[in-house]
């Protein structure tokens, strides 16, 4: 994976669900200005609820200073339209559930919005993410990220390599996920 790994400082997290909240929270706290997505208020708050209580169980664990996790929180941002969370990122994961037609529909989106050389990640698990980025002008920039759950605790991050994923693209998702504390496996796509 040679080539200059771009930076990334704003990541999107498309659903406050389990998974993407834990995607939020493992972001803010490996230093990313991070914008957690969802069309329901109800969701961002029980989502940004959530994350406090689990910076405030590993503070008093010992696992976090007080000033790291005020840091983290500092960092996460609440957005209630896609637009809004992903018009300045330079790498979005969606987490939505696994859905195709869902996940089809929020990288049309994506791929219309986001800046050119923005990194669209999928958090999935059966779908495959050269499948979902045929629907891009930009299938070189998007990667699967599928997370180990609960988000929060689990070390394993698989980087899924669709058929036309860039090198920069996946070296860049293996740093992001380095740097979110997991332990990255590259793996290729199912074939489809």
């Amino acid at each position: 994976m040679a080539g200059v790994v771009p930076d990334v400082r704003t990541i999107a997290v498309i659903s406050a669900g389990p998974v993407g909240r834990g995607i939020a929270q493992v972001a803010a706290r490996g230093g990313y200005r991070t914008i957690l997505e969802d069309l329901l208020p109800n969701a961002l708050r029980q989502a940004e609820s959530e994350i406090r209580i689990q910076f405030d169980r590993a503070v008093h664990s010992g696992g976090l200073s007080a000033d790291a996790a005020q840091g983290a929180l500092s960092r996460l941002e609440f957005a209630g339209t896609v637009e809004d969370a992903a018009r300045q990122a330079d790498l979005v994961i969606e987490a939505v559930p696994e859905e195709l037609e869902s996940k089809i529909e929020i990288f049309t989106l994506l791929d219309k919005i986001c800046r050119p050389g923005t990194i669209l990640a999928s958090h999935l698990s059966s779908i495959s993410i050269t499948e979902i980025s045929r629907v891009t002008y930009r299938a070189r920039n998007c990667v699967g990220m599928r997370f180990a759950e609960p988000v929060e605790r689990e070390k394993k991050l698989e980087i899924i390599r669709g058929v036309e994923t860039d090198e920069e693209t996946l070296a860049t998702a293996v740093a992001v996920g380095r740097r979110m504390g997991k332990e990255t496996v590259v793996i290729e796509d199912m074939t489809v």
